[in-house]
């Protein structure tokens, strides 16, 4: 009888400290930012800006430039739905995706994305509506300083992009977007300079 007690108890310890998985709803809730008060422990990036934009590209954040192409249209200007992709940067080593969802104006957009600052204590948060603005030489969106709420303000570090993914298919014959002629990249800069010569 005392066994049989011990072996309960056990199970119902058990079954009290193993955590029950968030049921889809949950998930969504909590991602689209709808909420949900059981939000998930950690949210990545990556997922939040899957499940806001659109883009069906799976893996760490700096594999998602060269995953996009031939499969969605890139580009090095912003627009409302589009991808912002972050290279590798510092102690960011898997890179970084943000959700474009305001153009203010020539050097400012607004940003949706998770786990970019520590709220309340917490890592893996959604940020809605924050500020990023363009701090290339060119204004080209090559390099961005991001909203950090721990400070309030913009941070201080020019973060290094990619480019943007839009969710659309690309055009037929688009060129190789990957060699821009942007200021951050020289190769690219001859070949645009021959292709326009």
């Amino acid at each position: 009888m005392k066994k049989r007690i011990l072996a309960l108890a056990a199970m119902v310890t058990m079954a009290v400290a193993t955590p029950t998985p968030a049921s889809p709803i949950d998930d969504i809730l909590a991602v689209s930012g709808g909420g949900s008060i059981k939000l998930p422990p950690y949210l990545q990036c990556v997922p939040y800006a899957r499940q806001v934009t659109g883009v069906r590209l799976f893996g760490d954040a700096h594999t998602w430039w060269g995953q996009a192409a031939g499969h969605y249209a890139r580009g090095f200007a912003p627009k409302v739905g589009a991808v912002m992709t972050f290279k590798p940067h510092g102690k960011m080593v898997l890179g970084h995706v943000a959700a474009v969802s305001r153009i203010v104006d020539s050097r400012t957009i607004l940003l949706r994305h998770a786990n970019w600052s520590i709220i309340h204590g917490r890592r893996g948060q959604i940020e809605n509506d924050v500020e990023a603005v363009d701090v290339s030489p060119n204004n080209d969106w090559s390099a961005v300083r991001v909203w950090f709420d721990p400070i309030k303000g913009l941070g201080s570090t020019a973060w290094p992009v990619q480019g943007f993914i839009y969710n659309k298919k690309p055009l037929r014959g688009e060129h190789d977007l990957s060699r821009s002629g942007r200021a951050d990249d020289p190769i690219g800069q001859l070949i645009a300079a021959f292709l326009k010569w």
